[in-house]
């Protein structure tokens, strides 16, 4: 039986408050650079690959903040939202799961 995405709180426990504040509060500060400007400017959502408007791009975690995360570039990624709200708290492998159950259930739908 696969895991489904609203049961996640049943598998992992949450980083404490003092970590996932801090780590927000860089991701603030972390929107206004320059690098961030530029990452969002391409327009490409790293998860569906799909093109957007910089404005309708957010950031996103690669290991969610909750799930112990850090702010630095490497776990950053420019996300539409669509695809951030589906993500919620996955971590990379259990995202990629997720996507390809959601691929093989929609290849058993009739056409």
């Amino acid at each position: 039986m696969g895991m489904s995405t609203d049961g996640l709180d049943n598998y992992f426990i949450p980083a404490d408050e003092k970590h996932v504040r801090r780590e927000k509060n860089k991701a603030r500060e972390l929107r206004k650079s320059q690098w961030w400007k530029n990452v969002l400017a391409k327009g490409q959502c790293y998860y569906c690959r799909r093109r957007f408007h910089p404005r309708d791009l957010t950031m996103d975690h690669l290991v969610p903040i909750i799930r112990g995360g850090k702010t630095t570039r490497r776990n950053l990624v420019p996300c539409c939202k669509e695809c951030n709200t589906k993500k919620k708290y996955l971590l990379p492998v259990e995202w990629e799961e997720y996507v390809n159950r959601s691929r093989e259930s929609s290849e058993d739908r009739p056409k």
